[in-house]
């Protein structure tokens, strides 16, 4: 009997671990953007994390402002370290750890996506004005 409620109490630690470590909760639930936006020297910057993935999936962001997306990975080895933007017509594989800046410019009211080389993990920005 007690094995059974320590195995139970451990299963429950390892899929609460699981739901937190791949970000679920890191943006509100799938459909909230995430507050991942700042403003540095008149320049709006997004920074997304990539590794199995991308987090948070949505972003809200302000349109009519110069913007920098900031990708951050860390030990990244899966598909989503080949990043693409078919709008913009980018396309890059990212380093396995460090940072990558992408200027977008100025973009206007709208929704920019974006995914992995593969097209299995996306991201998108939402500009408003």
């Amino acid at each position: 009997m007690k094995s059974t409620a320590f195995s139970i109490v451990i299963a429950g630690a390892f899929i609460g671990g699981a739901i937190f470590y791949t970000g679920v909760s890191s943006t509100g639930g799938d459909d909230t953007p995430a507050n991942n936006v700042s403003i540095v020297d008149g320049k709006q910057i997004i920074e997304v994390s990539v590794k199995g993935g991308y987090r948070p999936q949505k972003s809200l962001a302000k349109a009519g402002v110069p913007t920098i997306l900031r990708f951050v990975t860390n030990s990244t080895y899966d598909c989503s370290g080949a990043v693409r933007i078919p709008s913009m017509g980018y396309s890059a594989f990212l380093p396995s750890t460090g940072k990558t800046d992408v200027d977008l410019g100025v973009q206007q009211a709208g929704v920019l996506r974006g995914s992995c080389g593969m097209g299995m993990y996306t991201f998108e920005i939402d500009f408003q004005s």
